[in-house]
């Protein structure tokens, strides 16, 4: 017997416009891009689905509490993650309210007005530029 296989990490981004179109981005506090733009996420917990896992890390990473609306889609590019393959699950989200603060491993957590002027981790940029296309 050789034990389960093994497979990709599964996570989970978040995008959530304010009604000024202001884009919620995350600082990241730890490597990879440390210090860099991103979107609010994280991985998916073990007995958790994805969606309970996106309001969870919007939650933990922004103080913030959100209505799904829809998945934005699936991203599984094998390197879109320095640390390893991982298969992200992204949703567009409507905030319950805009009053954010930085938690868990985000340095700060903000609605930001020139979020199209910023190169975001990983492959966020993309994420943002589906959420915009449906």
């Amino acid at each position: 017997m050789s034990g389960p296989p093994k497979t990709p990490l599964l996570s989970v981004d978040c995008v959530v416009f304010d009604k000024a179109g202001r884009l919620l981005l995350i600082r990241r506090a730890n490597p990879p891009f440390k210090n860099r733009y991103a979107l609010p996420g994280g991985f998916v917990d073990i007995g958790e689905t994805v969606e309970a896992a996106a309001l969870r890390e919007l939650h933990e990473e922004t103080g913030l509490e959100g209505k799904i609306i829809r998945l934005v889609g699936i991203y599984s590019d094998p390197k879109r993650d320095p640390r390893g393959h991982t298969v992200s699950c992204s949703f567009l989200i409507r905030p319950r309210s805009t009053k954010v603060a930085g938690g868990d491993d985000a340095a700060s957590a903000a609605f930001v007005e020139d979020w199209k002027a910023q190169k975001l981790a990983f492959d966020h940029n993309q994420i943002v530029t589906d959420a915009l296309k449906r």
